[in-house]
């Protein structure tokens, strides 16, 4: 099997063979040393020359980069019925040397905060199928609310929430076997999107699932229904559901069980100065923690979606398609801790957008390692490593001879976890991201030492005058 960074850029196109080359084997160095620095992961100055200008070079662009990704990505998409595209954004902090430029001395830096707006594929059970499109902007001033209001959609960073609801229905359009569903947190809570999807024929046009931000009005004569919470508040209850809500921050894991209500309103089109729009008709389900534990905020979430809510089973599903939302917090914990993006030392902003859209796919590809595992774990493991590479963790593990058929994707994958410091007590759960991004780069130093070892067997030994065989 060829290595995963050549079926990621197989489809690349710069326009010039040999920045296609460059972004894969860049690709390959900086996957296999996720938390090094770019010299530390290209092993010498040349490569590392090589890689600053790729990333300078003006045919090399984020979306240019994520083209052949995104390619290899909806080609997995196809093989699914049901596909989740979650969206969110991000900011990180970008430390820039002046020194390099002639700004000033070595010693000298600014900081600047960079966003990053990415869409991710990931199936019902959580599976990350890749990168399906990404924005990355700098902001330079933050304009007062007051004046945010009475710029058109288009001049808000909220535009990028619409932008990735237009790539949902592009993929939509391009597989129509396939159920494709937007994801949103709260920041998706924009009316422009509710209009957005009336643009769009049945045919292309993609499902979504939004959390409510605000009470928004409801076209409603009932003055104790006419806001969305009163109106859903009164709905029956529909049934309830339990799950294991994840750590976050400082809250702990915890196992949560919600009512769920559900209802069709018409919710009253907002005030904009200089525009006029129509009302607009959604679906929303409220799952609310009736019982929390004893000085625990319960978790409550009003979802507007797209897709039918009449039966609990319909609304049920809605929710749980919401919960899977969260893999794009872990997505980014990977960019962030796994791929130390914030620790690049680039000087400018134009090199910096190419270098995160590769960093995207490396973070991916983390991802796609700890759940493939979990989801297909008697698959052979050569289904997506190569045989070099269980080999080579075999050997260092285990110190046995090699088995005469690959392990399971499940005994492998336990296998670099425990490179990353899993020890896979009963207690311990399945390997987490950060396990199996230090346990892929350990692998890959596996590797390279058995590689040198063979080459070594292999070169016939020439003694030199003043070896004691002379003697």
């Amino acid at each position: 099997m060829t290595h995963w960074a050549s079926d990621e850029t197989k489809t690349a196109n710069f326009g010039d063979k040999r920045l296609n080359q460059r972004m894969e084997t860049l690709l390959e160095q900086l996957g296999d040393k996720p938390t090094e620095s770019i010299p530390t992961a290209c092993g010498g100055w040349a490569e590392t020359l090589a890689a600053y200008r790729f990333f300078d070079n003006e045919k090399v662009t984020d979306n240019q980069v994520l083209q052949s990704h995104i390619h290899a990505s909806i080609k997995r998409i196809s093989c699914y019925p049901v596909i989740l595209l979650a969206q969110d954004t991000t900011d990180l902090i970008h430390t820039i040397t002046k020194g390099p430029l002639g700004l000033g001395t070595l010693k000298e830096t600014e900081k600047r905060e960079i966003f990053l707006h990415p869409t991710i594929a990931i199936t019902p059970h959580r599976l990350c199928l890749g990168v399906v499109g990404a924005d990355i902007w700098e902001r330079l001033e933050k304009s007062p609310k007051k004046e945010r209001l009475h710029l058109p959609i288009n001049e808000k960073e909220s535009v990028h929430w619409l932008e990735g609801y237009h790539r949902a229905c592009e993929i939509s359009g391009i597989l129509p076997e396939t159920l494709i569903v937007n994801l949103a947190d709260r920041e998706g809570d924009i009316y422009e999107w509710f209009l957005e999807t009336e643009e769009y024929s049945p045919s292309t046009r993609a499902q979504w699932i939004i959390r409510a931000a605000q009470d928004r009005l409801l076209d409603s004569t009932d003055k104790e229904t006419r806001k969305i919470w009163n109106k859903l508040e009164k709905r029956p209850i529909l049934g309830t559901v339990k799950f294991t809500l994840p750590a976050s921050g400082n809250r702990k894991t915890r196992d949560v069980e919600q009512t769920i209500r559900s209802a069709r309103v018409v919710i009253k089109a907002p005030y904009r100065p200089g525009y006029k729009f129509k009302n607009v008709e959604v679906n929303a389900v409220l799952a609310r923690e009736e019982n929390p534990p004893l000085g625990i905020e319960p978790i409550e979430w009003l979802l507007l979606t797209s897709l039918p809510i009449e039966s609990f089973e319909q609304a049920a599903t809605v929710l749980e398609w919401y919960t899977c939302r969260w893999e794009v917090e872990i997505f980014f914990r990977v960019l962030k801790s796994g791929c130390q993006v914030e620790k690049l030392q680039l000087e400018s902003i134009d090199r910096l957008e190419p270098c995160l859209a590769l960093y995207l796919i490396i973070a991916w590809r983390t991802l796609f390692v700890t759940m493939f595992g979990r989801i297909y774990p008697d698959f052979d493991c050569e289904f997506i490593f190569t045989k070099e590479e269980w080999q080579a963790v075999h050997l260092v593990l285990n110190q046995t001879a090699l088995p005469t058929s690959p392990p399971t994707l499940g005994e492998f994958i336990r296998m670099l976890a425990r490179l990353g410091g899993h020890l896979g007590r009963k207690h311990d759960g399945p390997p987490g991201p950060q396990s199996i991004w230090i346990g892929l780069q350990r692998m890959r130093d596996f590797v390279l030492v058995l590689d040198a070892i063979k080459n070594a067997q292999n070169t016939p030994y020439i003694p030199s005058e003043n070896s004691s065989i002379f003697v």
